[in-house]
């Protein structure tokens, strides 16, 4: 199957259209004529991701997060974009990202569905994150979070025994949709990489905060388009990158 009909497979439901201004998607490097057998799916494009591919014979990668972002002015093995770019060229894997239009799309609602949330609608006009009910309190939130998303620790800004009904979720950084969720009546926000300033001040509003990282929510990315990959692309290998938070708290 080339690169270029498994964009075609993606983009019925996921068009580039749908993501954000700002955002950089799409085939990123690659022949969209390449045949493509076997395909990784991945949150980013790390080094270690590159060989992951090469060692394991893929012909594409398809990731959450775009490996180029900001302009190159050069390829070369001096700088960790270069090399990676110099090793898919000469490995012949095609690297496809699918940020925004999947989180518009997708990401949030999937987010919801696993920790229950009932009467879903959009936070943001953008289609960014959702509001939903859900009764709990912030503490067995908390833990439903962990437990839905394989997290060991969450940060926690409020007060753990607030009753809550209605619950926003942001995977990845949301701290810029922290109004939005208050004009909307949530008691709770799910996100991630939020500042200490930005914790407090949300707690002072009246709103808590779970953060569960930029990658705690979105690994979910890797399960959800291996599963929908592998559905819609016949005799083409879908293999999913283990899930490995890339920090470590000491």
């Amino acid at each position: 199957m080339k690169c270029s009909e498994i964009m075609e497979v993606i983009r019925e439901t996921f068009p580039e259209d749908k993501a954000l201004s700002w955002d950089h998607v799409g085939l990123l490097c690659g022949d969209e004529d390449q045949e493509v057998s076997k395909i990784l799916v991945a949150v980013d494009v790390t080094e270690e991701i590159v060989e992951s591919a090469v060692v394991k014979g893929c012909d594409m990668i398809i990731s959450h997060h775009p490996m180029i972002f900001s302009p190159l002015y050069s390829v070369n093995a001096k700088d960790h974009t270069g090399r990676k770019l110099l090793k898919l060229i000469r490995n012949n894997i095609c690297c496809f990202a699918m940020h925004t239009n999947y989180d518009t799309v997708r990401m949030a609602k999937l987010a919801g569905e696993l920790l229950g949330l009932s009467d879903m609608e959009e936070l943001c006009e953008d289609g960014i994150g959702v509001i939903g009910n859900l009764k709990d309190t912030a503490a067995g939130l908390c833990e439903k979070v962990k437990h839905t998303f394989g997290l060991s620790q969450v940060i926690f800004y409020g007060n753990t025994s607030t009753r809550i009904d209605k619950v926003a979720i942001v995977p990845g950084s949301g701290k810029s949709t922290i109004r939005e969720a208050l004009s909307k009546g949530a008691q709770v926000l799910i996100t991630g990489d939020i500042g200490h300033h930005d914790g407090l001040d949300a707690k002072e509003m009246g709103l808590s905060i779970i953060d569960a990282g930029h990658y705690g929510v979105e690994q979910i990315f890797v399960k959800d388009m291996g599963e929908y990959l592998a559905e819609r692309v016949p005799g083409v290998e879908v293999l999913k990158e283990a899930v490995r938070i890339p920090y470590s708290i000491i």
